[in-house]
């Protein structure tokens, strides 16, 4: 399920860049400006992503089904990789397009004072979806660095929101400074020369968008915290000898699918199991409610080993054929 933060921070640069696109594709007409129709190209697409991230929330909250026995947890996943894409193909390309086309063929940019109200009026709008999401983003990451919360981060809906606005409010300081020197320095080029730079941040920005979200679609485990917690409670339970193995994937956000191959002492009775396994299911969810589906594989160590080694041959086989 979405977090009421991730909807928040979308909701909220939604409706700011929505607003930016208007005015700043206004502006371009208006001017003739490269910088600025990259800076509405990027805003118009920005809104656009918001949509999907929203539509992908929506999506991720179905209810498991027959098909989907797991949930939907991770369309959101796809949706923000497909954000990713966008980024790069839409925002990217026509900006460093259109901004190559400029630096063939300069044009001065009439009244480039509106473009420079449009600017800062657009910098002060942005800065307000941007400090929503470093606000939710602190929240989320806690005594962590940025790099190390982001590469944690299970919840795609914020980081992208964030990278957006991050990459949006770089974009207009260089449009702003390609419009002040093409002005007063006379060279006409450097508009063109703006819009190509704004092209590379949003190549940059769908760059590492894609890489973090790859991770979160092919799957990645549950934090070091859960696990070690989850090692603990079976620790302390009666009658578990040694944790086999233990895997873990993030179905969405805050949906983790928790498997245990656990190894219980000899001369147990079957009731006796069952109710360990009961005490131990009730108390991993009580502490970590994001852990959805819990399967807990009863084995012993010597055939669990055999097993693996097994598994490992047979992988060995097959890549040497």
């Amino acid at each position: 399920m979405a977090s009421h933060s991730s909807k928040k921070v979308i909701y909220a640069a939604l409706a700011g860049n929505g607003l930016i696109a208007v005015t700043k594709f206004a502006a371009s007409a208006y001017t003739g400006s490269s910088a600025m129709l990259s800076e509405a190209i990027h805003s118009l697409v920005d809104t656009g992503n918001q949509g999907l991230l929203l539509y992908g929330l929506k999506r991720s909250a179905r209810e498991p089904d027959n098909t989907h026995p797991f949930g939907y947890g991770r369309e959101l996943y796809f949706w923000s990789f497909v954000v990713a894409i966008l980024i790069f193909a839409l925002g990217a390309g026509i900006s460093i397009y259109e901004g190559i086309h400029k630096v063939l063929h300069p044009e001065i940019v009439s009244n480039p004072i509106v473009n420079y109200v449009v600017l800062v009026a657009s910098m002060a709008f942005e800065s307000v979806p941007l400090t929503i999401a470093v606000k939710e983003f602190n929240k989320i990451r806690g005594s962590m660095g940025y790099i190390e919360a982001i590469q944690k981060s299970k919840d795609p809906a914020v980081f992208t929101v964030l990278f957006e606005d991050v990459a949006a409010m770089l974009g207009l300081v260089v449009a702003f400074a390609g419009l002040l020197i093409a002005q007063y320095m006379g060279l006409a080029w450097m508009d063109g020369a703006a819009s190509i730079a704004i092209g590379l941040i949003l190549a940059a920005t769908a760059a590492l968008l894609a890489y973090e979200t790859k991770g979160l679609l092919i799957g990645e485990a549950a934090d070091e915290t859960l696990r070690d917690g989850v090692r603990e409670i079976v620790g302390q339970a009666d009658g578990v000898r040694v944790i086999n193995e233990m895997r873990t994937m993030h179905m969405g956000a805050d949906d983790v699918l928790l498997a245990l191959s656990l190894d219980f002492r000899d001369g147990l009775t079957v009731g006796r199991v069952e109710d360990t396994i009961y005490v131990l299911e009730m108390a991993i969810k009580s502490r970590f409610p994001e852990v959805k589906r819990l399967f807990i594989e009863v084995q012993s160590k010597e055939h669990h080993d055999e097993v693996a080694a097994a598994e490992a041959m047979r992988a060995d086989e097959a890549v040497g054929s």
